[in-house]
C-alpha cells in the first residue's frame, strides 16, 4: 500500500483495508470520513493530532453533551491505530477527555400488537422499488422472531437459510464469531413466501444477499433500513418506555431476549441454563450480557423479585432490609 499524504487518502485506505477483511460497513465508517472531511476543511492534511480530534468529537456532533463527544472520539481509536502503524507522529487524545463513552440505557420492549403494527406497516412502505415492501416487512418480522443483530441480518445471504431443516446461519458477524439459528416454523414459512417473490425480480443465485433492493441481489445498505423504520407510523407513535428518546430498530432484538426470560421465569424453569443456552442464541459473548437485562428492564426485575420471594417462601427464610 502507497503512503497516504493526507488524512482523507488514509480514511480511503482504512475503509478499503477494513472491506478487504470481510468487516461490516458499519455507522462509524461514515464518521471516519466525516472526520477526514474535517480536518480537509480546515487546511490540516497530516498527522492526526488530539487537538484535531477533540475538536471534531465536540464540534461535529448534533447532541452537545460530554458522553455524545466520548462515543464519537472512541470511533477514531481504530483509524488512530491504523494511522500509527504508518506514521509515528500520530496523536491521539490521552485517557477520555470528555468522560466515560459507554453506557446501557433501558430498552424499549415493544408489545405484541406494537410489533404487529411495525410488521404490518412495512408491508404498506412505498414501493419505490418492487422488493421494498415485502423485504422490510420480512426482515423487521424475523429480528422480532430471532433477535438477530440488524447488521447480522443485512448480511444474510441466500446460501444462509436452510429452511429445509428450519436455520440460518450467521456468518461472521460481531466480535468475527459465527453460529447457527434455528427457526419457529412460522418464520420458515415467512422467509419462504419472502424467497418465492424475491425470484420475481431478482436472480437466485446463492452468492446473493437475502435481503435486497436490486435485481443483482446488492446488499441494502444500514442507512437504507434505517431510513424505511423511521417512515413507518409508529416510529413516531410509539411511545418509548426505555432510557433512549425514540423506539429502535435495534429494540425488537432487547424485546425477543426480554420475553424469552419473562417467559421462563414464569414457567419457572432453570434461569441460569436456560441464559447459557439464550446467550448462544443470540451471540452474545458472555453470558454477563445476557443477565444485564435482569436488572436493566422492570419487567424483568420485577418477576425476577417474584421468584426470589416464593423461593424463599419454601425454605421459610425471612429477608429483612
Amino acid at each position: 500500500m502507497n503512503s497516504p499524504h493526507t488524512l482523507m487518502d488514509a480514511a480511503v485506505a482504512f475503509l478499503q483495508d477494513r472491506s478487504r477483511r470481510g468487516l461490516v460497513s458499519v455507522s462509524s465508517d461514515n464518521l471516519v470520513s466525516g472526520f477526514a472531511r474535517y480536518a480537509l476543511n480546515r487546511g490540516h492534511t497530516w498527522p492526526m493530532t488530539a487537538d484535531l480530534c477533540i475538536g471534531w468529537a465536540r464540534d461535529e456532533a448534533e447532541i452537545a453533551d460530554p458522553f455524545t463527544w466520548a462515543r464519537r472520539l472512541d470511533t477514531l481509536r481504530p483509524f488512530s491505530r491504523f494511522l500509527a502503524s504508518i506514521d509515528a507522529a500520530t496523536q491521539f487524545p490521552f485517557g477520555s477527555p470528555f468522560g466515560r463513552s459507554t453506557r446501557r440505557l433501558s430498552p424499549h420492549i415493544y408489545t405484541s400488537g406494537e410489533i404487529q403494527r411495525i410488521v404490518d406497516e412495512a408491508a404498506m412502505l412505498r414501493a419505490t422499488i418492487p422488493l421494498r415492501p415485502a423485504t422490510f416487512t420480512t426482515m423487521f418480522g424475523l429480528l422480532a422472531a430471532t433477535g438477530l443483530r440488524i447488521s447480522e441480518a443485512l448480511a444474510l445471504r441466500l446460501v444462509d437459510t436452510d429452511l429445509s431443516v428450519g436455520q440460518l446461519t450467521i456468518r461472521a458477524s460481531k466480535f468475527g464469531r459465527s453460529r447457527l439459528v434455528p427457526l419457529h416454523t412460522s418464520t420458515v414459512q415467512a422467509l419462504d413466501r419472502y424467497i418465492a417473490g424475491r425470484r420475481q425480480y431478482a436472480d437466485s443465485n446463492n452468492g446473493e444477499c437475502l435481503f435486497t433492493g436490486h435485481p443483482d441481489g446488492r446488499a441494502i445498505p444500514y442507512a437504507t433500513a434505517f431510513h424505511a423504520f423511521t417512515r413507518l407510523p409508529a416510529y413516531k407513535d410509539i411511545r418509548p418506555r426505555g432510557g433512549h428518546p425514540w423506539v429502535r430498530i435495534h429494540d425488537l432484538r432487547h424485546t425477543f431476549v426480554c420475553r424469552r426470560l419473562m417467559l421462563w421465569l414464569e414457567q419457572g424453569v432453570n434461569i441460569d441454563n436456560a441464559i447459557l443456552a439464550l446467550s448462544t442464541y443470540v451471540g452474545h459473548v458472555e453470558p454477563k450480557n445476557t443477565y444485564w437485562y435482569m436488572e436493566a428492564v422492570p419487567e424483568l426485575m420485577e418477576l425476577t423479585s417474584a421468584r426470589f420471594e416464593r423461593a424463599a417462601q419454601k425454605t421459610g427464610t425471612s429477608y429483612h432490609a
